[in-house]
């Protein structure tokens, strides 16, 4: 019987880019452990890293500005990692993932190629510009559903979550992604590398 890979992540848009690169790589999602946000998630990570000793676990979390790079906020946060256990920094967040497709996410919101970075994973949010993308949509519904209203104090509008998952179920390419994002690039090494009885049939 096939193993499924238990996820923990930040949030919605998370766990639905999360899945797609799973399914891509032939696996089977197991539970999934939704936080909302880094600082909910944080104080879950040594019990989490425990029942990795049984079944595998994929946790993904954002850089943030939280430590100069990957690697040592990985080993802040967890510095013994049991041996099903892989805790995944994207640089610098989850949406720079998204943006490293910028033929395809041109297209999804509306605006010029050359408007999207060309390097994701030196905006330092990339949150905040996939959002000043969307404000120079040629489309109303996404000026008026990914950034939040004039004057509100919402970081997002209230589409946000639905047109990214929508987005990453959809039109995303990873592979293409991984050319211009390492943080991506080194998560899907270790999927194609998960032993194949931990592979869904297909």
């Amino acid at each position: 019987m096939i193993d499924p890979i238990t996820l923990a992540v930040e949030g919605v848009t998370d766990e639905a880019v999360v899945r797609r690169l799973l399914a891509d790589a032939g696996l089977q999602t197991g539970p999934v452990y939704r936080r909302s946000g880094k600082h909910s998630l944080d104080p879950q990570l040594a019990g989490y890293n425990s029942a990795a000793r049984f079944s595998r676990w994929l946790v993904v979390r954002d850089l943030d500005d939280d430590a100069p790079c990957a690697p040592a906020l990985t080993a802040r946060l967890l510095p013994r990692p049991t041996g099903l256990m892989r805790l995944q920094i994207a640089v610098h967040a989850v949406e720079a993932w998204l943006m490293g497709d910028p033929e395809s996410l041109s297209a999804f919101l509306g605006v010029g190629r050359g408007k999207v970075p060309p390097r994701p994973e030196v905006v330092v949010d990339p949150k905040r510009a996939l959002i000043d993308l969307a404000r120079q949509s040629r489309r109303r519904t996404v000026r008026e559903e990914i950034p939040p209203p004039v004057g509100s104090k919402a970081r997002v509008g209230p589409g946000y979550a639905a047109a990214l998952i929508e987005y990453a179920t959809g039109e995303w390419r990873p592979a293409v992604v991984a050319v211009h994002c390492e943080s991506l690039a080194r998560l899907r090494r270790y999927l194609s590398c998960i032993p194949k009885a931990q592979r869904a049939s297909r």
